[in-house]
């Protein structure tokens, strides 16, 4: 077992400990674990029990993350362990992100190093790693660990996140941290309790924080009708995002019926285009369409010129109108990373 960070002991408890790595800050009992599943009081010490325990590990493309403005058509090692401080009713992962609430609180996973992930990110020519298809948070040690380790080889770490951490853990992390994908999953409070089991401040103070750390942060939502769709709901959403950066690209995704979110249909294409149209009329500058075939809405386009800068197909991309990150044609920089 690994020990773990951010908890302390509680005073006048023999053994009870608080966990401060993200924001539900669980209050844990001695042989008993968190939300999340993962993080367990053994004696007054919170361990990790997922520390190097990965169940995926994957080359995926930079978009898939996804992430446009950062090293496009680059490709990422993806990794992640099992559980997840998020219990979504519409997890598309929830195999491995409710696997230990799903299978007695059994762990699973092939025992790997930081180093070992380091090396074959690099064996696969990969430009960064990526810590995904689970909240990342809760394998934060692991993480960490080899954030560390890649960013001394030159490798970029990215988080996909659902922006649940608290700011000390954030503040642990974003040193070594180059990009984040974060989920901002709807703008009001119900949302968050009834489909996630969150709160929604804590990630609007996530998302503002990372990008005061320098962390470059894209932002996704999925939009599900009857929760998230409404027009002033993705008002709200995009004025918050261009209150930070309208250089913050907002990515709006079409929901497919999953897990326990089965009662209502896919997403219409109409719909995503038209939180396009919100994104960008809100003054955002990037504002793309998700898990539907869109090239117009996949695509870059420089804000000043609106020549194609970046061509985009699914998961596939080709830079055609972009030099180190400035526009051929009018010469105007796009925010993000691109070397």
């Amino acid at each position: 077992m690994h020990e773990a960070m951010f908890y302390k002991r509680i005073e006048g408890e023999e053994s009870a400990v608080q966990c401060f790595l993200c924001n539900h800050h669980c209050r844990i009992e001695d042989g008993r674990r968190g939300l999340c599943r993962v993080r367990e009081n053994q004696g007054g010490t919170l361990c990790s029990l997922v520390y190097g325990r990965l169940i995926a590990e994957n080359v995926d493309p930079i978009e898939k993350k996804p992430l446009f403005h950062f090293l496009p058509a680059s490709y990422s090692y993806s990794i992640s362990t099992v559980g997840c401080n998020f219990h979504c009713r519409h997890c598309q992962n929830y195999d491995i992100s409710q696997y230990p609430s799903r299978h007695n609180n059994e762990i699973i996973g092939k025992h790997r190093t930081p180093r070992e992930i380091v090396e074959s990110a690099a064996q696969q020519g990969c430009a960064s790693i990526s810590y995904t298809y689970v909240e990342p948070t809760i394998f934060m040690e692991f993480a960490l660990d080899t954030a560390r380790l890649a960013a001394e080889q030159g490798i970029r770490n990215v988080f996909v996140s659902n922006g649940y951490t608290t700011p000390e853990a954030t503040r642990a992390i974003a040193p070594f941290l180059d990009a984040n994908n974060i989920d901002l999953k709807a703008f009001t409070d119900k949302f968050y309790r009834e489909v996630c089991g969150a709160r929604l401040q804590p990630v609007l103070d996530t998302i503002t924080l990372m990008k005061e750390l320098g962390v470059w942060v894209e932002v996704t939502t999925l939009i599900i009708p009857g929760w998230n769709d409404s027009d002033a709901e993705l008002e709200e959403i995009a004025n918050f995002i261009k209150s930070l950066d309208s250089n913050i690209p907002w990515h709006v995704s079409r929901f497919h019926p999953t897990y326990k979110m089965t009662d209502r249909p896919a997403t219409p294409t109409s719909s995503i285009k038209r939180a396009r149209e919100i994104g960008l009329a809100a003054g955002l500058k990037h504002v793309y369409t998700g898990n539907l075939l869109d090239p117009e809405g996949e695509s870059t386009y420089c804000s000043t010129c609106g020549k194609r800068l970046i061509t985009r197909t699914g998961f596939s991309a080709e830079v055609v109108n972009l030099e180190a990150g400035v526009c051929r044609n009018c010469h105007t920089a796009l925010a993000g990373i691109y070397k």
